[in-house]
């Protein structure tokens, strides 16, 4: 996965933007930064997309931008020259393809075939766009067609709203989506940029799905491990399970035989992607450890992670819901 895909996963939603005016462009922007999502598809519907590029990367240059409904070569060298760092088309189209590719550029076409998919990625495109995802079966048909194109990553457009937005990022093949709910056009045209704010954030906590999974408890050694295990589960009815480094009161309660991170022990903190929950707490100032980190050998994926620090003598334990 080059650069810049690997930054569109990690963003995770990717808002879609129609600007009618200029104006509207760096407001807009620094809302959907501050809200954590500091990345957009500006679609080349109008005549002011390619003029705001050039606006928000002088003025905002921590977005990501990319240019969509590129329709022709001309239209992806206005956005190439404008700034764009990913093209984005609503449909395959092999000329306009490779003309980006030639140029060194990201070039994300609008496939809704297996035939269009294999043909866009044998062309050298690492990224492609499921367009109109709901209405071409969503993320039921990506996970049949997935189980031929391994290698496929998608960005899936049209019909993702935040009722569904887990049910695509859920499948890991899914880099991203794309979408207007959080910034809806007449919020735009009112201006109302605090509300597209608060709106961007939920739309994070929504995707991040933070959840209390399990404390952990540092305990001597495994006799008393097995003593705090047995003691919790006996009162509350959770069954006593022993592992081989913590013996486990049902699924809350983790009884730790040797000395994990944490003075007292640890919190685990569940997240539908760890590695996605990193980018956007390291965005807030929040740092990790590299000790004790564990990761999918199969995909690359991180499954587990701890914060740096303690809080009232736990650590903070990242894990994969």
């Amino acid at each position: 996965m080059n650069e810049i895909l690997k930054r569109i996963s990690d963003i995770g939603i990717i808002p879609v933007i129609a600007f009618n005016s200029v104006d509207e462009a760096v407001p807009l922007c620094k809302a959907l930064v501050a809200g954590g999502l500091p990345a957009a598809e500006v679609t080349f519907r109008t005549a002011c997309a390619e003029e705001c590029i050039q606006i928000i990367n002088k003025e905002v240059p921590e977005m990501l931008l990319g240019a969509g409904t590129v329709l022709t070569t001309e239209q992806a060298d206005k956005a190439m020259a404008a700034g764009a760092s990913f093209i984005v088309a609503p449909g395959y189209d092999p000329a306009v393809c490779q003309h980006v590719l030639d140029k060194g550029g990201v070039m994300v076409p609008g496939t809704c075939s297996a035939g269009e998919m294999q043909q866009a990625m044998n062309q050298g495109c690492q990224g492609l766009k499921f367009f109109p995802a709901e209405a071409n079966g969503g993320v039921g048909m990506l996970k049949n067609i997935g189980a031929a194109l391994k290698s496929a990553r998608w960005m899936c457009t049209g019909g993702v709203n935040a009722k569904n937005v887990n049910d695509y990022l859920g499948y890991d093949q899914i880099v991203a989506v794309g979408g207007t709910w959080m910034c809806k056009a007449d919020m735009i045209k009112a201006g109302k940029w605090d509300e597209i704010t608060a709106m961007c954030q939920e739309a994070v906590r929504t995707m991040l799905g933070f959840t209390l999974k399990h404390v952990g408890i540092n305990c001597g050694d495994a006799a008393e491990a097995a003593k705090v295990a047995k003691a919790i589960g006996a009162i509350f009815g959770f069954p006593y399970k022993e592992g081989n480094s913590s013996d486990f009161a049902g699924t809350v309660v983790e009884a730790c035989k040797v000395k994990k991170p944490g003075t007292m022990g640890h919190i685990a903190i569940g997240t539908n992607d760890v590695d996605r929950a990193i980018y956007h707490l390291g965005r807030q100032g929040v740092k990790f450890m590299d000790t004790d980190k564990v990761v999918d050998q199969a995909t690359g994926k991180t499954k587990a992670v701890y914060i740096d620090g303690e809080f009232g003598g736990f650590a903070i334990h990242l894990v994969k819901n």
